[in-house]
């Protein structure tokens, strides 16, 4: 008998799963406020170069007759950010006078930067702007390496520790290292501190979605695994409601970083896994906390019932070939599990590559990146209800294939949306990132019940980590726009296509299976998989036969 079925008798998807659930869900919500939080903390504002005087007079000096004498403007009149006269020319405030041939110079004594929208933010207090420019790129991709190492680290970890050890140390690091980056007054830092940051999204997210997929009984594990990216597109909301009402970045970072210690401190009371600690020896707590759940499920007297030996009879046959290895080496040293791993590889690589092309530089789109913000986060809502339906009725597989080719498609078709419609641009775009966001909450459930139990956080860590490889890629990608602009969405969309059709080809489906909790169940069940389809085409044929005879001897 299967662990789920032990799950079903304990009151199966009871007030247990729905408060540890949630509790599990919260923090991921607000994983979402620092995966986008640059978007705020290091936004480009206007700005142009100062000259010395400056600082001796009042600010209004710093527009007007002023500034067109001590600043270059462009053709569209807008000052030039990067350069300055090298002294006053006051003979330009005439309109019949040139600027042509005037000496300038970079900016020597600083930047004047336009607060009207963002009083302060990293940019601002570093300067990164002109031949610093590059640094605020280089402080997100620092959080997108924490982010790759972490889903290394801590999809070890937690199938060596547990889920719950990698899961509570996650939430103290990410408190402290958020607050800590909101006092710290050098650049370096910052970056310090952010890749801190980065690596737990990986502890969080991997831990939390084991948990929940692991207390969870067959028939829940969908709607859980939906609730997961509904979580994250609350969380997108959030920020940009948070980011309205508190636009110093150092704020804005202390508050969406101090609820974590909350988080710390409750997950103390969070259960391990039971299929872990039954997988690892460890009975006698399984049973315990097993007899909690009973117990919150109004189910005692069931939960009073077990003995070890109860609970090994329903798991038996299922951990008998278990090892205790946990080499990377076992995702790729069996066929099925190397066919999945590497199908995942290309499908995570290639949502996250798309996903965050889109998603991390709003202001590209010349509208409020207060209300792009917002906008990415709704388009979820109604993408991830289709993929909840599709889910459900139709399966995994189907679901995920459908929306990453869907996504692709809608890339490539942006490029021929003309650069003035930028409503239309934007809305496009939103719809395209809306189908990445579902495909990949979908991709995080559907790759949890494609491994087997003994290295499912190893495997889902091993694919995050080609996800990271993909956010880490999309900036490059965005690059080749300075080559040829059709080069970006072309990369983008096509890989997103690429990425649908390996689920439709090489992935099989687990809509309504019980997790496979070995690698040796996993080989057995994809044996058998051929076996059963070639006796449904011989049946059918058999049939078929039979039937054009009893026609032919009618006809006779």
């Amino acid at each position: 008998m299967a662990f789920t079925e032990l799950l079903d008798i304990l009151g199966g998807v009871g007030r247990f799963q729905l408060i540890y659930t949630a509790l599990l869900l919260l923090p991921c919500g607000l994983l979402a406020c620092h995966n986008f939080l640059q978007n705020f903390t290091a936004a480009m504002v206007p700005h142009h170069c100062q000259h010395l005087t400056n600082r001796t007079k009042a600010t209004t000096n710093d527009s007007g007759a002023w500034l067109r004498a001590t600043i270059p403007f462009d053709q569209h009149g807008v000052p030039e950010p990067c350069q300055r006269f090298t002294e006053p020319q006051w003979a330009l405030l005439s309109s019949n006078t040139s600027v042509l041939g005037v000496a300038t110079e970079d900016c020597k004594d600083g930047w004047v930067y336009d607060r009207s929208v963002f009083p302060s933010t990293i940019v601002m207090e570093w300067d990164l702007v002109c031949e610093a420019r590059t640094l605020r790129d280089l402080a997100q991709s620092i959080y997108m390496a924490g982010v790759l190492l972490g889903a290394a680290v801590f999809g070890s970890l937690a199938d060596r520790l547990g889920r719950k050890v990698p899961l509570v140390w996650s939430y103290l690091q990410l408190a402290v290292s958020g607050a800590a980056t909101a006092y710290i007054d050098s650049f370096s830092a910052y970056c310090v501190f952010r890749f801190l940051m980065g690596m737990t999204f990986s502890g969080i997210i991997l831990s939390s979605l084991s948990l929940v997929v692991e207390w969870m009984p067959t028939q829940g594990r969908t709607v859980a695994g939906i609730l997961l990216g509904y979580s994250f597109t609350l969380g997108q909301l959030i920020l940009a409601g948070v980011a309205y009402l508190i636009r110093p970045w150092r704020w804005l970072q202390f508050v969406v970083s101090a609820p974590f210690l909350i988080f710390f401190l409750y997950s103390w009371w969070l259960p391990e896994s039971s299929r872990w600690l039954l997988l690892h020896g460890k009975s006698q707590q399984a049973l315990r906390n097993l007899r909690k759940v009973a117990v919150m499920n109004r189910r005692k007297a069931e939960g009073e019932r077990l003995t070890p030996e109860v609970v090994s009879s329903y798991i038996q046959s299922e951990f008998a070939s278990v090892h205790t290895s946990n080499s990377l080496l076992d995702l790729f040293r069996t066929p099925a599990i190397r066919k999945v791993t590497c199908c995942l590889m290309v499908v995570w690589f290639s949502n996250s590559l798309a996903y965050y092309g889109l998603a991390m530089d709003l202001q590209k789109f010349g509208l409020s990146i207060y209300l792009v913000q917002a906008l990415f986060g709704i388009i979820d809502i109604p993408a991830m209800l289709v993929a909840t339906t599709t889910m459900i009725y139709v399966g995994r597989r189907a679901t995920v294939a459908s929306f990453l080719i869907l996504a692709g498609l809608m890339v490539i078709a942006n490029m021929f949306v003309p650069e003035d419609m930028q409503i239309l641009r934007t809305a496009q775009a939103a719809l395209g990132k809306g189908c990445l966001a579902s495909s990949f909450i979908c991709v995080y459930l559907f790759t949890g019940e494609l491994y087997p139990t003994e290295i499912r956080q190893m495997g889902m860590g091993f694919a995050s980590v080609n996800a990271r490889l993909g956010g880490l890629a999309a900036p490059l990608v965005t690059t080749l726009g300075e080559v040829n602009p059709v080069l970006p969405p072309v990369g983008f969309g096509a890989t997103s296509i690429l990425a649908g059709l390996v689920v439709i080809c090489f992935l099989t489906e687990t809509r309504n299976a019980p997790l496979v909790e070995t690698i040796a169940a996993m080989e057995r069940r994809m044996k058998e998989a051929p076996s059963k389809k070639e006796a449904e085409e011989k049946s059918e044929e058999i049939a078929l036969q039979q039937l054009g005879t009893s026609a032919l001897k009618e006809t006779i």
